[in-house]
Parts: C-alpha cells; structure tokens; sequence
C-alpha cells in the first residue's frame, strides 16, 4: 500500500479526462455514478459492479471501485428495488464511491480494452470503424488463419470460442470489437477484415459470416473485457500513487 490520497473530485476529474469521457454518447452516466467518501487512497477495478464485485471492495475496506459496466442503463427499469437496492445498500453503507465507464474504456488508444485485447493477443493497431470509433482494426504479428487464431484466443483469454466461417481463411487483416459487439459485422467489412472477433454472437452473425466469407470468433463479452480496466487501474495507481487492485470476478462469458 501506498498510502497516498486524492480527493473524490480529483480522481473523478482525472478519470473523466484520460479517457476523454465527455465525447461520448453513451448507453449510461460516464464517470461518478454513486458518491463515497471525500477522500479515496484504496480502489479495487473491476469488469462489472456486481454485488460479488462490492462485496471484493467492503472486504478490502475499498473507498471507490472503478467498473466498465456501471449502473443506470437507459433501457432498464430505473427503480431501486431487490437486486439493485442490495447492490446500491452495501456500496452506501460503506460510503464507497462507484465509478463507470462504459464506451470511453472500449475506445482508448492504450489503455481501452480493445487495445489491451490487441496487446494481449499481438495484433497491430492499423486503424478504427464503427459509431464513435470503438471497434479496432489491423493485423497479426503474422500471417495466420481462421482457426489459429481461434486456438490463440482460447490460450490466451482461457475461454474457448465460437468460431464461424472457414477455419483454413488465411488472416491478414482482423477486426475487433470487445463486449456485445457483434452488430457491427457489417461495419467490420468495410475495413477489408477477413476475421472479425467481437465478444458476443447473435443468430443473424452466423448467416452474415457464411454469406459474406468473411470468418467471425466470439470470444466472450467478459473475456474480451477484463484487461481495459485492469490497465487502466494500474496506470492509475503509477500516476497518482493510489493502492488499486484489479479483482476478476469469476465469469464463464
């Protein structure tokens, strides 16, 4: 531990300024979305905040957790009753500060998960498509094939995935979404990929991979999503000398 403190507003404006968060129209509130204590010196990262996540951060006497998937999304039901109220109690009663942010970390050039995702699996960063620029793409660090980089994904994320298309599809462009990213084969296309890995299939991306030829994986929403926020805690930690530790709640997608 390093004991070193920032003050709640310092580290929500920090935050909000690495990873530009006002430029994105978004699913749900970017930055501080329940307000803790004033001074925040221990922070535990997660993918999700789940109630097994908080539970992690009131074990670690936590003053803040810093999530990709946060609360109050647009579509759902904004009432705060039996799961949302149980989540919403411990944080409070434990004055713990709940941070989000959703498509700013799938965007970052460095830090963002599929940035990290690309680190992690050695693909070139070439270029972006999609709305606001969230999907990647670029190349292997050779040139492979559909099903060689199936098997790379399930070595290296430990899940293993689905792949749809030709395995034998020689691979020299990939293009990648993290997450539920799998609507935007189509944009996906434009960038001349012949592979495109997202997190998550539909029953519609199994006919646009076959009629199209272009090979798809699904890797899992989580798997493909756990590296943006551990980077981005440790890069926290290096630049502000707050105690962050990433805890990975264990989930099979």
């Amino acid at each position: 531990m390093t004991g070193k403190t920032l003050g709640r507003e310092e580290l929500r404006a920090w935050l909000d300024k690495e990873l530009d968060a006002a430029r994105f129209r978004d699913y749900c509130p970017n930055g501080l979305q329940v307000e803790g204590r004033e001074q925040v010196r221990r922070v535990v990262c997660g993918v999700t905040a789940s109630l097994a996540l908080i539970e992690a951060a009131v074990e670690r006497e936590a003053d803040a957790l810093l999530v990709h998937h946060g609360w109050f999304w647009k579509s759902e039901d904004g009432r705060v009753t039996g799961f949302r109220r149980q989540r919403m109690a411990r944080l409070l009663a434990h004055d713990i500060s709940l941070f989000a942010y959703h498509l700013p970390l799938d965007a970052h050039l460095r830090l963002g998960n599929n940035a990290q995702l690309a680190a992690r699996m050695g693909w070139s960063i070439e270029g972006r498509f999609a709305e606001q620029d969230i999907g990647f793409f670029g190349a292997p660090s050779a040139p492979t094939f559909a099903a060689e980089v199936a098997r790379q994904v399930e070595q290296r994320l430990g899940r293993k995935p689905v792949l749809i298309g030709d395995g034998e599809r020689p691979v020299r462009r990939i293009a990648w979404c993290s997450g539920g990213a799998q609507d935007y084969f189509e944009a996906a296309l434009t960038t001349g990929a012949d592979l495109f890995v997202s997190g998550e299939i539909s029953e519609q991306t199994v006919h646009l991979a076959r009629e199209t030829g272009m090979a798809f994986i699904a890797a899992g929403h989580h798997a493909t999503e756990r590296y943006g926020v551990k980077a981005l805690g440790e890069y926290l930690a290096a630049q502000t000398g707050l105690d962050c530790e990433f805890v990975d709640i264990d989930n099979p997608v």
